[in-house]
């Protein structure tokens, strides 16, 4: 009983701080699953007295109370009640250490009996090039290095706790104005002897892996040169040969980078099945799209190290790419001592703090179900368990030790010129602004049904005066979760209000090129950016386009266009293909036709301009759709700090999801109109 006491206090501690985690939701399941089990064990056990029954049902019955309220607070908890509810890996193994805590003997697990698979369709697309044979046989007797394989720790102090949901909860409750960076040796020189010279933080870095360091999760703000540093710190480490995965759209400027700052060491670029590689390049740099053809190959090459360029890009453990990095990353460290592991990504946390599990366990941090024993050994050293205040402040510290890197521009580049937001209001007058307020009407007229259906079905005696802000968020949350059954929610609305707004954004961004000179143009819709490239050719003015279905090479093209060419005032920008990786800072206008979810991607976009090399002060022009639920999502992004900010900046402010940010722009939407009402 104090076992499932203390975790549905963490359990309710973790709803009340905002959105619930997956940690959080684990355990939730857990409690609720145990407390069913005791309830039936309780009033079948007839050796107690009846007032010991009593007494044990009561204290079931409030531990079950608590679930219901927290339950009340983010109704998507209730599916995880049904008796039908798929209980994962994680929640089983929690389960059964909370048993083991409580001194229970837990129930043997099923042994699985593994059938024979087919062949997947990934084993049927693997290739193996020329080149790469040519290189094995030309070094037939590569053999594992085990000379510092991972020691074998005997189970100690914490070995029956759930750590994994702590570890990352650390992170969100225990920042305590601290910013996440690991202690750093001061570089003994800054300029190269070939090539451009290196920024303070920079040679930090690279003097951290000279000493000795081999992961990081170097998470700096977008552009602070995180390339350079992870081909510098390659060097530094002799990480050769070095295994880069990034995205398709920055594939050919890692090679262009790689000539900058490592020109002693030869680059070569995965294409297709890979018939042009050079087999014997130091740097063999391959998109994540490709990457289940080459896995095979590539994880018996002989790696010394490995970056992971958009590290974030792994966030779902369960996606193919994300399986065939990690796959990778274990079996270079399997076979190689002390291997270089780098995940490069400015923005490592989207939409959960769970975001983080599957970048450290590429580091080998962690494994599928607890640390591993770098980590769990600095955890016993603290002293410390998870019912500990002070476990969480420990356990952040000694996670960051293990490697995580976070500088801000602010911090370490203040000669970046400065940044400004400005919005520029719309007005929607045409037929399709009007059809958009109607059907922005209808949602809210909708809204308010549901709303007054509840109060009318509520259980009586329960009095509200004026709104029930409470009643409010559920009835927001009912329409998020049912948006998928009608044509008319935030989504399409959102989709729709950019569409209208494609045409003003565009003459806006043609204004600005006649003005001031080159400008990016970013949206999140081809059909946008199609209505912003004919306004462009109607203007007269030259443009480049940087999309998601174009090849590597094309893609270059363009980029290079609007570099190099003074006649190409503007580039049209997909959120999604050019938000990352590029540099765009010739322009110092960004124009941001559509909003983000999350102030993670519009921060990714505006910092293609704000970087080093920028010389001028950056704008970036946010175009709203006056009187619409565009001011408010904009309103919602500017009042709320990102996830990043407080796991790693130490900031204190609230945090907003993207799946939170559609719940409160509903929420602000029956508000407003629950107030009109009654005024």
């Amino acid at each position: 009983m104090p076992v499932l006491a203390r975790a549905v206090r963490d359990v309710e501690a973790g709803a009340q701080r905002g959105a619930v985690s997956s940690s959080t939701r684990i355990r939730f399941q857990v409690v609720a699953l145990l407390v069913r089990e005791e309830r039936a064990r309780v009033k079948a056990d007839q050796t107690g007295t009846e007032s010991h029954r009593a007494e044990q049902l009561k204290r079931l019955d409030g531990i079950a109370t608590i679930l219901a309220k927290t339950a009340a607070r983010d109704t998507s908890l209730l599916v995880l009640l049904a008796e039908d509810a798929v209980v994962s890996d994680a929640a089983l193994s929690l389960q059964r250490d909370m048993l083991i805590s409580a001194g229970i003997e837990p129930p043997p697990e099923p042994v699985v009996v593994a059938e024979p698979k087919a062949p997947s369709a990934t084993a049927d697309r693997q290739v193996i090039p020329q080149a790469a044979i040519s290189r094995r046989l030309a070094n037939p007797f590569h053999t594992p290095d085990f000379a510092s394989a991972e020691p074998q720790l005997q189970p100690r102090r914490l070995a029956s706790w759930e750590l994994l949901g702590p570890l990352f909860s650390s992170f969100e409750r225990a920042a305590g104005g601290a910013s996440a960076c690991m202690a750093l040796p001061e570089p003994s020189v800054t300029r190269q002897t070939s090539g451009p010279e290196l920024m303070r933080h920079q040679a930090q870095l690279i003097a951290a892996a000279a000493d000795g360091h081999r992961t990081f999760l170097l998470a700096d703000e977008p552009g602070l040169g995180k390339t350079a540093q992870a081909l510098l710190a390659a060097r530094a480490a002799r990480a050769y040969p070095l295994l880069v995965v990034v995205p398709n759209v920055v594939k050919t400027n890692w090679a262009r980078e790689a000539a900058l700052w490592t020109p002693g060491h030869a680059a070569t670029v995965i294409h297709g099945n890979g018939d042009t590689i050079d087999g014997f390049a130091d740097i063999v740099i391959v998109n994540y799209e490709v990457l289940d053809r080459h896995v095979g190959w590539l994880g018996d090459l002989g790696f010394r190290g490995m970056v992971l360029d958009e590290a974030h890009f792994i966030k779902n453990k369960s996606s193919q790419r994300s399986q065939h990095v990690l796959q990778l990353s274990e079996r270079i460290r399997a076979r190689t001592s002390q291997p270089l592991l780098m995940a490069l990504t400015g923005t490592p946390l989207i939409n959960d703090i769970d975001d983080f599990r599957a970048i450290w366990q590429f580091l080998g941090w962690i494994d599928d179900k607890k640390p591993r024993a770098e980590l769990m050994q600095a955890l016993e050293e603290t002293g410390l368990t998870p019912v500990d205040p002070g476990f969480y402040p420990a356990a952040r510290s000694r996670v960051i030790d293990l490697g995580i890197v976070r500088r801000r521009k602010v911090d370490v580049a203040a000669d970046i010129p400065a940044r400004r937001i400005a919005d520029i209001p719309v007005e929607l007058d045409n037929e399709a602004g009007r059809s958009i307020l109607e059907a922005e009407r209808r949602l809210a007229r909708r809204l308010v049904s549901r709303y007054e259906r509840a109060l009318e079905t509520r259980t009586a005696g329960i009095t509200v005066e004026g709104i029930d802000h409470e009643l409010v968020r559920r009835v927001a949350a009912w329409e998020r979760d049912d948006s998928t059954k009608t044509d008319e929610n935030v989504f399409s609305m959102m989709r729709r209000i950019g569409q209208a707004k494609a045409g003003l954004a565009a003459d806006y961004t043609a204004q600005l090129a006649h003005s001031v000179g080159k400008v990016v143009f970013f949206a999140k819709h081809v059909d946008v950016m199609d209505v912003a490239e004919k306004t462009f050719e109607k203007r007269g003015i030259r443009y480049s386009s940087i999309r998601g279905n174009q090849t590597p090479s094309a893609r270059q093209k363009n980029i290079d266009a609007f570099v190099n060419d003074a006649d190409v005032a503007v580039i049209v920008s997909s959120l999604s293909a050019a938000g990352v990786g590029i540099n765009l800072q010739v322009a110092s206008n960004v124009v941001l036709a559509e909003l983000s979810w999350t102030d993670a991607e519009q921060t990714q976009a505006i910092d293609r301009v704000h970087r080093i090399g920028q010389v001028e002060p950056v704008t970036a022009w946010r175009i709203i759709a006056a009187q619409t639920i565009d001011t408010k999502i904009v309103e919602l992004i500017d009042s709320k700090a990102g996830l990043a900010a407080r796991a790693l900046d130490g900031s204190d402010e609230e945090v907003l999801m993207s799946s939170d940010m559609q719940l409160e722009a509903l929420v602000a939407l029956l508000t407003d109109e629950l107030s009109a009402l009654q005024a």
